[in-house]
């Protein structure tokens, strides 16, 4: 075990590809000590020549709970301590909702929602015991905005967003960050070796889930967002003293969320009269 009690530690699951290989190239870049988590390490090994001191990789599927709550200790001892756990790890779906099985969708529950929950848990009593600390959700404009040909995807993200967003009350008077993260779209492999497409086809959907099929087949390398900034963006948020529980990343995911809040104010002002109306009158 080494002392690291300056050096800030990061725990970041599904390094081996897109945000999170990327965030840990650019935190050992600038002399950070990363702990670098993925189903498939190898693809990590040319950080490990490079950084040996200031990296650890550990192989982890988060769809297993033994395995989190054991790479979770192993992690602590390895550097002495956690200070930034990233929740990356995540995958998604196309499909209409009619379209996508069970059996399609519950692996992705058990990756976008349950393994972060479950990592995010195992954490927990650690950061709490220090006092300190910065947890990362990495969600979606998916997640604070459904779409159609996405809706399962969707469910994750929103999951990913209410657990978030009260972890965040919970955690702040015990000096514990929690930042859930909604990027756009980025060039990742977000549309390509990450993303998944139902099996089966209606043609009754073709002209609205269809069309984010052809969006998710013609789009790979084609995104507006860079991925190199976005994690630059999550590392000033970490170093921020006021950091925010929401980050959204991209021209796009402000555009879309502005226009979800917009439609939402016009449905409140028209229907309040109905809202209202549904409580017992006052004083009583």
């Amino acid at each position: 075990m080494s002392d690291s009690t300056s050096t800030r530690v990061w725990f970041i699951t599904g390094s081996s590809t897109g945000f999170g290989y990327l965030l840990a190239k650019e935190l050992l870049r600038r002399g950070e000590h990363v702990i670098a988590t993925a189903r498939d390490v190898s693809k990590l090994e040319d950080l490990t020549r490079q950084y040996p001191q200031e990296l650890r990789m550990f192989t982890l599927d988060v769809t297993k709970p033994a395995e989190i709550e054991s790479v979770a200790q192993q992690a602590i001892a390895a550097f002495g301590h956690v200070d930034i756990l990233v929740n990356n790890a995540g995958y998604g779906l196309g499909g209409a909702i009619e379209e996508v099985s069970e059996d399609e969708f519950e692996p992705m529950f058990q990756t976008n929602i349950y393994g972060l929950i479950r990592t995010t848990k195992a954490f927990l009593p650690h950061l709490r015991g220090r006092h300190s600390g910065h947890i990362f959700n990495l969600s979606s404009i998916a997640g604070l905005a459904g779409s159609v040909g996405w809706g399962f995807y969707n469910t994750t993200k929103f999951a990913v967003e209410g657990f978030s967003e009260a972890l965040a009350a919970e955690l702040k008077p015990l000096g514990v960050h929690v930042t859930v993260v909604e990027p756009g779209p980025f060039r990742t492999d977000f549309l390509g070796r990450s993303g998944k497409l139902a099996r089966i086809e209606l043609p009754e959907y073709a002209e609205t889930a269809g069309k984010a099929r052809e969006y998710l087949k013609s789009q790979a390398g084609k995104q507006p967002g860079d991925p190199q900034k976005a994690v630059e963006a999550i590392i000033a948020v970490a170093d921020s003293p006021e950091p925010p529980v929401h980050l959204l990343l991209g021209k796009s995911a402000i555009t879309r969320f502005r226009d979800k809040l917009a439609l939402m104010q016009k449905e409140i002002e028209h229907w309040k009269d109905v809202s209202t109306g549904a409580d017992f009158p006052d004083g009583k």
